[in-house]
């Protein structure tokens, strides 16, 4: 299962964990991804959607224009 957003295909990405002696690990920091049911276009649908893109999607109708964009990106 690839941990990407649906909506703004935001991903992991590597890194490095640096100590106080000043080593380097390599490390991935994935993204904050969650299952959520949402309902696009008239049908119920189960998507992948990271945290930012989840308080978009929520927010008050003073906000539909880009609500409606970012759904319709998703359904694309």
């Amino acid at each position: 299962m690839a941990m990407r957003c649906d909506i703004c295909l935001k991903a992991g990405m590597s890194g490095n964990n640096v100590s106080h002696s000043n080593r380097h690990t390599k490390t991935r920091f994935k993204a904050n991804v969650h299952k959520q049911t949402l309902l696009i276009k008239g049908k119920v649908q189960r998507v992948k959607i990271c945290t930012r893109c989840l308080r978009t999607v929520n927010k008050p109708p003073r906000a539909v224009k880009a609500r409606t964009l970012m759904i319709r990106a998703a359904a694309g």
